[in-house]
């Protein structure tokens, strides 16, 4: 499988998860963590998709605020992603292995391959996702199942 490809298969992944996810914040009673971790994986990808297309007000935009509200994570979610998959896709196989260069967090200059940035992302939602389930467990919500091999998985008899 070509980089590229498996950069889009993996957002299509954590989209799938995180709106299952996203679902079951929805039934939580206090939903404060949880809506504040999802906002920092939405606000994740709004500032590196800035960082790399080196927007000047990239290095302005925090990685935690704001948070959204509840109703609005979907679509936030769903436009910081929608980015991110028009970026890659517009671009060739070989422009996933490209250095993209951009203002790092003590202000300096910084570069890093393109499929480097977009694994972060997708590893860093994982990372975030299985905090967010902790705290859906925690309030006595069954977590929806979304381990990656559930997506691909077949039974044969």
């Amino acid at each position: 499988m070509e980089m590229k490809s498996y950069l889009l298969d993996t957002f299509s992944y954590n989209d799938h998860a995180n709106r299952l996810v996203l679902k079951k914040i929805g039934e939580m009673r206090d939903r404060s963590g949880a809506v504040r971790f999802f906002s920092h994986l939405i606000n994740s990808q709004y500032k590196w998709m800035s960082r790399i297309i080196r927007d000047p007000k990239a290095p302005a935009m925090d990685w935690w605020e704001p948070v959204y509200v509840f109703a609005d994570l979907e679509g936030k979610w769903s436009d910081s992603l929608g980015l991110w998959l028009a970026y890659i896709g517009e671009r060739s196989e070989e422009q996933m292995f490209e250095e993209k260069g951009f203002v790092g967090f003590d202000g300096g200059e910084w570069t890093a391959p393109l499929k480097d940035i977009a694994l972060q992302l997708n590893y860093h939602s994982i990372h975030h996702r299985a905090q967010i389930q902790s705290l859906i467990r925690a309030q006595g919500i069954e977590p929806d199942f979304v381990d990656y091999i559930g997506t691909v998985y077949r039974k044969l008899s």
